[in-house]
């Protein structure tokens, strides 16, 4: 068939695909943003890198050493006075004790550089004294002699001296004893900063009455690091 006025009659021709452009989409990345997360990457996988050799160092350390707890004890004390004087409120007392430090660790040494012992009673501290320093060994029980002897002002409520004349009745006292200590360790050649653990011994001291004396159960004291 001819072509009629030049016009074309076959399929409609669709029209061009417009193509647009959305700004802030696809891969590209921001500069700043890129180097941001770059670094957070970084410092993270530094972090996580460190705690894993430290806990490495920490668990290798632990096999090896197998590092066990000072034992702290009174084993032994002497109470020949504590009078409570309500009229000036002074507490007078003449106590001895002996206590046993007991190391059974086999690669660590502990050097003692200062020691305070303290008197409480009630919750008051009457009395104290400071301890020669020394080096305990590996394996090895070393010994404390704290001394307490002379008058000191303690203020005991109402309940506090009930409870005072109670224990006088009986003529058992209940004390309190604390070590205030500051240590080094020693593993191998290497020494550890100071460390200040505190040791509280609850104890029951019956008073020797006429120069006799009285059995003392031994106690063992609490460690708090």
């Amino acid at each position: 068939m001819s072509n009629l006025n030049g016009a074309y009659y076959g399929p409609s021709i669709p029209p061009p695909s417009k193509s647009y452009h959305r700004h802030g989409r696809g891969s590209s990345c921001n500069p700043c943003s890129c180097l941001f997360g770059c670094l957070c990457n970084c410092i993270f996988q530094i972090i996580f890198t460190i705690l894993i050799v430290l806990g490495v160092i920490a668990l290798v350390l632990w096999l090896v050493l197998r590092p066990n707890k000072v034992k702290f004890y009174v084993t032994d004390a002497t109470l020949i006075q504590f009078d409570y004087s309500t009229t000036n409120n002074t507490l007078y007392y003449d106590l001895a004790l002996n206590m046993t430090i007991r190391n059974p660790n086999k690669r660590i040494g502990i050097y003692y550089d200062s020691i305070e012992a303290r008197g409480m009673y009630q919750g008051q501290r009457f009395a104290s004294q400071n301890l020669e320093r020394f080096y305990q060994g590996h394996k090895n029980t070393s010994y404390l002699h704290p001394v307490f002897k002379g008058q000191n002002l303690v203020l005991l409520g109402d309940r506090e001296k009930t409870n005072y004349n109670n224990e006088k009745n009986l003529g058992i006292y209940e004390m309190e004893m604390k070590l205030y200590m500051r240590i080094r360790l020693k593993i191998g050649w290497i020494k550890t900063h100071k460390i200040k653990p505190k040791i509280e011994c609850d104890i029951k001291i019956p008073l020797e009455a006429n120069g006799r004396s009285v059995n003392f159960e031994e106690t063992r004291c609490h460690l708090d690091w």
